[in-house]
């Protein structure tokens, strides 16, 4: 294993709960299968699923104030609900505090709460990983998702994502404007991909 690798584990560890620092652990090994399928460098996955939630050391209600502070751009929205505030703020994290400079990586932790318009393939399966993880149980549609994301990893995120849209309309909770645009970029590509002649 690379020695960062124990590192960012051990400093983790340290800072985040015992039931948190177990999702990070299950969302890191799953990144590193999803990788393994898709042909994804497995070390630049892992280090996105170990960090993706390195700002959840802090309280929900401090994220506002901590992205003001170290200029981290947010939304109305995202005010209105600053759970989803803890990507952003990881990313800056996982850069000032540890060492992060990968792109790919920044951009992975930075969208795995709303996703983003044309998503990278890290962006994909940590968003994807976060949701299918051993340790998740409330979903009712995990066992499909699960199997659909080792199958078509493009196909899941879209259910993914529209579940997600639907679940927070149903429980009438504020829906950040980046995960519609997320669903109709996807959307869009979808019925590219299915309208091309096989």
């Amino acid at each position: 294993m690379n020695e960062y690798i124990s590192v960012i584990r051990k400093k983790l560890k340290k800072k985040l709960s015992e039931s948190r620092y177990e999702h990070t652990l299950s969302v890191s090994f799953t990144c590193i299968c999803l990788a393994m399928r898709y042909g994804y460098p497995l070390e630049k996955a892992e280090i996105a699923g170990l960090l993706h939630d390195c700002a959840k050391c802090h309280p929900d209600d401090s994220y506002v104030r901590r992205c003001e502070k170290h200029g981290i751009q947010i939304t109305a929205e995202e005010k209105a609900a600053p759970a989803v505030l803890h990507a952003k703020l990881g990313a800056w994290m996982a850069k000032e505090h540890y060492g992060i400079s990968d792109a790919e990586i920044l951009s992975a932790i930075a969208c795995h709460t709303t996703g983003k318009p044309n998503m990278g393939l890290l962006d994909k399966i940590l968003y994807v990983a976060d949701y299918i993880e051993v340790r998740r149980d409330k979903a009712e549609n995990l066992a499909k998702m699960r199997r659909l994301a080792f199958e078509d990893l493009d196909e899941a995120l879209f259910e993914i994502v529209q579940g997600t849209l639907s679940y927070l309309k149903q429980r009438g909770m504020v829906t950040d404007p980046m995960t519609q645009k997320t669903y109709e970029y996807l959307l869009k590509e979808r019925e590219a991909r299915q309208d091309a002649p096989d």
